[in-house]
């Protein structure tokens, strides 16, 4: 097993993390007070093809694969979640198309978005569910060559940016979930203001209000009652991204972790001497050394597989392993810093607040332990 990164990959690797120091780090200030990215940085990910990075070259991605979009997105968010997020459920959504979607679908959509034009989105949860597809309650009813769909979703990243969302409703003639692409900003859709979260601020979550929204037949996204398989799709590829995500949060907390041990001194001698900060950062070295490889791995599995149900479990378990390390870690990193560690001054105190995020975001830490144990005890 080669766990060598290619030439292209390296390259690609310090092309993202050379982009997110020189551009993103300086607005990383007006990105958390604003909780908006700049347009400019927006254009800048687009232009590093950073938007179609897994997908085919064939609709205007960059043929890279997913192990090499996980390396990509780490960098990023090592700087800032907020962009990282905007691109990991935009390729959440675009994936669906580019799995699922009809070759008219693919090349309608798909090179706007893998050109940063558009942004995907992917809109399963609502108020009443979160983990359970059972209590979707949106409804679709067929009205002639168009379906017709009214109901809410709940924290839909990328709602408020032009673009194709891949939705989810129950088909009121045979009660079964059908996956449809909606183009944003249709008539009969509007978003609720951003909620205000608690980290990786910069990538928006809204609600989405679905009034009478018509939609063609032709923008249904694979077959009718078929949606259920798709959504097991988003579930489990969705955590891709995420898991870059709480990786690049770890490797930021781990750097920071050392450069503080470095400089703050105690009588005179840097706290790196001190055996119980040695300890700590030994701890936090080997949760990101065991989070990158779990993460990696499973953007090289995306890459070549072909049962999504085994798919789901390597996801589910890497989810676990990737979300809980950063928050270890990042709590590790905090004590680190002490009291300091406290002040919004200090980086560690942000990242702390987004490493919170990754153990709630795209599955709970718990469910994705029942995934696990399910595949093992009822298979």
């Amino acid at each position: 097993m080669d766990f060598t990164l290619t030439k292209e990959q390296l390259l690609i690797q310090k092309m993202a993390r050379d982009y997110a120091e020189q551009y993103i780090q300086p607005l990383v200030e007006r990105i958390e007070s604003e909780n908006a990215v700049p347009k400019e940085v927006i254009e800048g990910l687009a232009e590093l093809d950073l938007f179609g990075m897994p997908m085919p070259e064939a609709y205007g991605g960059a043929g890279a694969g997913y192990d090499t979009y996980v390396m990509a997105l780490e960098q990023i968010a090592r700087i800032s979640c907020g962009p990282a997020m905007i691109i990991s459920a935009h390729t959440l959504g675009l994936g669906a198309i580019n799995n699922f979607g009809t070759e008219e679908q693919k090349q309608r959509y798909m090179p706007k978005c893998c050109r940063g034009e558009h942004i995907a989105s992917f809109a399963f949860t609502e108020p009443g569910t979160g983990s359970d597809p059972k209590q979707i309650t949106t409804t679709a009813v067929r009205d002639g060559n168009h379906f017709v769909i009214n109901g809410t979703k709940r924290f839909i990243s990328n709602g408020t940016c032009p673009g194709p969302m891949v939705l989810f409703a129950r088909d009121q003639e045979n009660g079964k979930i059908t996956a449809f692409i909606v183009e944003k900003f249709c008539e009969g859709y509007s978003v609720s203001k951003p909620w205000e979260k608690l980290g990786w601020h910069g990538g928006n979550l809204v609600d989405i209000y679905l009034k009478n929204v018509r939609v063609p037949a032709e923008n249904m996204l694979g077959e009718r009652g078929y949606g259920y398989p798709i959504l097991q799709y988003g579930i489990a590829f969705g955590k891709i991204g995420m898991n870059a995500i709480a990786l690049g949060t770890l490797l930021a907390a781990y750097e920071e972790a050392v450069k503080y041990a470095k400089e703050k001194t105690h009588r005179g001698e840097p706290i790196a001497k001190f055996q119980t900060i040695q300890l700590r950062i030994a701890d936090i070295a080997m949760k990101y050394e065991a989070s990158r490889w779990v993460a990696y791995r499973l953007g090289y599995l995306a890459n070549q597989t072909k049962d999504y149900a085994d798919f789901a479990r390597e996801a589910a378990m890497a989810k676990v392993i990737v979300a809980e390390n950063a928050f270890s870690a990042t709590r590790i990193a905090l004590d680190i810093h002490g009291s300091y560690g406290l002040m919004t001054d200090y980086k560690i105190s942000r990242l702390y607040r987004d490493a919170v995020m990754g153990p709630q975001i795209e599955g709970v830490i718990d469910m994705q332990k029942i995934i696990v144990a399910g595949s093992i005890l009822f298979k």
